[in-house]
């Protein structure tokens, strides 16, 4: 009898719902703490006094970490059991999440965050595997759309709680959040979770695999980050994407010549799988591309506080609690290429509204938008990973539990990327149009340049500064206005892409119709 069998025998039916627990608590732990630093951010660059590329490595750090480590899952649960797999990840994150409370400076805190994302990539695939195995077929979509509640609830509200933190407390606070929740996950893992097969053999762990893998995500994703800053020809950044393009290369050619590889890639031989993992790419690179993207937009151009920004996606939380377990028993009956054609379509809408943001959008249209967002989100998940895993055979499941993941995080960590350095591209772009606008012939800026003038008579400004200072002051304008159009065309960008994800959408549904058709 397995491990599984005997808490079955054990527990009873109600073992199914503590198994869901103990991962959803996992869960949240981990991916909590993927998001709510993001509110953090400005604090922490006027703490230690670094830049925005400096400080999007907490962000990028975890994200690079947690998709580095998400394909270990498989093997922990084979080499090690997923109780001391899960009880030894969540110690190393409450470890990360302490460190990260108390460094004193940039480099210990990036590194506090890339233990936290290197734990956070191995619990996630973890919990999914978990409820897989304690469910029959038919279940599995409602145990998904109730796992999901925390994968994709916790980043919602991760951005207000932190604020609230920020508010009270102080940045620092942020990180000991996720403590005590590690803390429940291990007392439940200790009493919920199997040990490993005694009698299964120990596979062989792939250490050039996650080797490669680690030094492709990293040079990839600095040059990504240090390219606008540095200049996207110049040769640190050139032997950057140098180094990415090989490594990544030859992970390829060693996973296909080991035989125990780290990621096995007869995975993506099955089209559904292949389909699947593109849609999941874009998912991950929506959900965390835009919590990025709209605490930065509403701080940096309305002057929210923290608190009020992660306040914004607090209701998109609460709809996601509602929304994720009526998808996952739709998920059960409806199929699962109509439903996720139809989250993607909501996110889409809702990323194409929220482009029309400036600085008089109010509070209200923004909540409702991320709404909008996180609705079309709950219906993209549930059926995503169950038709994922549902087609490939039963020795792969672990396998395709972390790949999945994988690809979504991979999506997660190049839509913070990317986002992050088409804003600062476009709002070099968008000033520079505007600044060459400003001449004596425009109807608007003499006007302009006359009134701020007037108001600069009534402070103690010299008369001799007044010129200079209303010209800097029209050039911070100037620059407020290029970065509004900037983020619009982020929230547009966003759009476009869940948009292209309905072809592999298809694809998966197409190929599910067939197999269901072989199957009868």
């Amino acid at each position: 009898m397995s491990s599984t069998e005997e808490l079955l025998a054990r527990y009873g039916a109600a073992y199914r719902s503590l198994a869901t627990l103990t991962s959803l608590v996992a869960a949240i732990a981990v991916v909590l703490s993927s998001t709510i630093v993001n509110v953090a951010i400005p604090a922490v660059m006027g703490a230690f006094g670094i830049d925005q590329v400096q400080a999007q490595w907490l962000s990028t750090g975890y994200l690079a970490a947690m998709t580095a480590t998400m394909l270990l899952a498989a093997w922990a649960d084979r080499a090690l059991g997923q109780r001391l797999t899960m009880i030894g990840s969540l110690g190393l994150f409450a470890f990360g999440s302490i460190l990260g409370g108390l460094a004193p400076n940039e480099s210990i805190l990036t590194l506090a965050r890339v233990l936290q994302g290197a734990s956070a990539g191995v619990v996630q695939p973890l919990a999914m595997l978990v409820i897989f195995n304690v469910f029959p077929a038919d279940k599995r979509g409602a145990a998904m759309g109730i796992f999901g509640v925390g994968v994709v609830l916790a980043p919602a509200l991760g951005p207000w709680v932190g604020g609230m933190l920020i508010d009270t407390f102080n940045w620092r606070a942020v990180f000991y959040l996720g403590v005590p929740f590690a803390a429940v996950g291990i007392a439940l893992s200790m009493f919920f979770l199997p040990t490993r097969q005694k009698d299964q053999p120990v596979p062989r762990f792939d250490w050039l695999g996650i080797f490669l893998l680690s030094v492709f995500l990293i040079a990839l994703l600095s040059a990504l980050s240090n390219g606008q800053r540095l200049g996207w020809d110049s040769d640190p950044i050139l032997l950057e994407f140098a180094i990415s393009i090989v490594t990544a290369i030859a992970f390829v050619w060693w996973e296909n010549r080991t035989e125990h590889p780290m990621l096995d890639l007869r995975l993506f031989a099955n089209l559904p799988f292949l389909a699947g993992a593109l849609v999941s790419f874009v998912l991950g690179a929506g959900l965390f591309g835009s919590t990025y993207l709209l605490p930065l937009a509403v701080q940096t151009i309305q002057g929210y506080t923290p608190t009020q920004a992660g306040l914004l996606l607090m209701p998109a939380g609460f709809i996601l609690a509602v929304v994720f377990p009526l998808a996952g028993r739709l998920s059960d009956r409806l199929p699962a290429g109509v439903m996720i054609s139809f989250g993607l379509l909501v996110f889409a809408y809702a990323s194409y509204a929220t482009a029309e943001f400036d600085v008089d959008t109010s509070f209200a249209t923004l909540a409702f938008l991320t709404v909008l967002t996180r609705v079309g989100l709950g219906f993209v998940f549930p059926p995503l990973s169950v038709a994922t895993l549902q087609v490939l055979p039963r020795t792969l499941v672990g396998q395709g539990s972390g790949t999945i993941n994988f690809t979504r995080q991979l999506g997660g960590a190049f839509g913070v990327n990317l986002l992050a350095v088409a804003l600062e591209r476009r709002t070099a772009f968008h000033a520079d149009a505007l600044t060459a606008l400003q001449t004596p012939d425009n109807p608007i800026t003499a006007p302009y340049l006359g009134q701020v003038a007037q108001m600069l008579k009534a402070t103690v400004i010299p008369s001799f500064d007044q010129a200079p200072a209303s010209l800097w002051y029209l050039g911070q304008t100037i620059y407020l206005q290029a970065r509004t159009i900037a983020f619009r065309d982020g929230f547009l960008i966003t759009a476009l892409v869940f948009v292209v994800a309905l072809l592999p959408t298809w694809f998966l549904h197409r190929a599910l119709r067939m197999q269901r058709g072989a199957e009868s």
